[in-house]
């Protein structure tokens, strides 16, 4: 019994600070990034050299009244 505490009480330690140094490491390198490269919503932009899509095709024309189609 002895030699279980032994050596899982320092490898729970090891894990529980290697854990706390992950999360506060990683909060600190996130707050980080937001300053420098800010997060940008919308619709991403086309690569340089691309030209734009054609325009859409014309609107069908309206089919007349069915008092008309006899």
């Amino acid at each position: 019994m002895g030699l279980v505490v032994v050596i899982s009480l320092p490898l729970i330690l090891f894990c529980l600070l290697l854990g706390f140094g992950c999360y506060f490491f990683g909060r600190a390198r996130g707050r980080k990034d937001v300053h420098t490269n800010p997060q940008v919503y919308g619709v991403p932009t086309p690569p340089p050299g691309t030209y734009a899509s054609p325009p859409p095709p014309p609107p069908a024309t309206k089919m007349p009244p069915s008092d008309q189609n006899v």
